[in-house]
């Protein structure tokens, strides 16, 4: 429904309105559905801390990163393209995009004792909340006023595509917008699931080869720093979402 109460959100259409299964609209409230439960997971495990807490958050990361940068890749560009008020929109999201990925930094080294964790979660909790309402209430349903069913297909097979095939941890210095947002996709990618699967190793390895896991983890760690602050990887970057470093 459009008109003075505005577009109607994808939160409340069926599949069958928003495209089918694999429509970019279906897509992506499938992954904010996701989200809401690994969000849930993270607060029941955070009083325990340990393992379970770090793994949750280890998994609202790669979701977050991958839907992000997928989103900046196929959805955004193509928002620009055909609505009106594409530019001012997309970059509202872009703005909860940088302000999530520098959370998460923080986060990623922030232990479940500290005294200000359980904040932290909140913030970020909060700003990924308002990035979700904003997609679903705003951005998605006026793309899905000027596309028909078919283009949004299309989208949403490029989408997940790119999602496949993107970083999987924050990168708060990398351009939200092409070139630099394209060029750090193969290098931050590699590095980032290589991380990925040494730290699978290391939640099921124990004895002498998990401090070596752990020193192969901080070379990579520190590769991807190095590749992430390369200049032409901030190429694009509009001011509003440029890191403070």
């Amino acid at each position: 429904m459009t008109g003075s109460e505005g577009p109607r959100s994808i939160a409340v259409q069926s599949v069958g309105e928003l495209g089918g299964p694999t429509s970019l609209l279906t897509r992506q409230r499938a992954d904010h559905a996701r989200l809401d439960r690994l969000m849930a997971q993270a607060w029941v495990t955070e009083a325990g801390g340990g393992r379970a807490h770090q793994v949750a958050l280890r998994a609202i990361a790669r979701l977050v990163c991958t839907h992000a940068f997928a989103e900046e890749a196929v959805l955004f560009p193509a928002a620009r393209r055909v609505l009106p008020e594409g530019d001012p929109l997309t970059l509202h999201i872009e703005r909860d995009h940088q302000q999530v990925n520098e959370l998460m930094n923080s986060l990623d080294t922030s232990d479940s004792r500290d005294p200000g964790h359980a904040e932290l979660m909140r913030r970020t909790f909060a700003v990924l909340h308002d990035d979700v309402r904003t997609e679903e209430d705003e951005l998605l349903p006026r793309l899905q006023e000027r596309l028909g069913h078919r283009e949004l297909r299309l989208l949403g097979w490029q989408w997940e595509l790119l999602r496949r095939l993107s970083p999987t941890r924050p990168h708060p210095t990398v351009s939200r917008r092409p070139p630099g947002q394209t060029l750090s996709a193969l290098p931050l990618t590699v590095l980032d699931r290589c991380r990925d699967r040494l730290q699978r190793c290391d939640e099921q390895t124990a004895g002498r080869v998990a401090p070596l896991l752990v020193i192969a983890d901080r070379l990579l760690a520190t590769a991807s720093g190095a590749v992430e602050r390369l200049p032409v990887m901030r190429k694009g970057e509009r001011p509003e979402t440029a890191t403070d470093e």
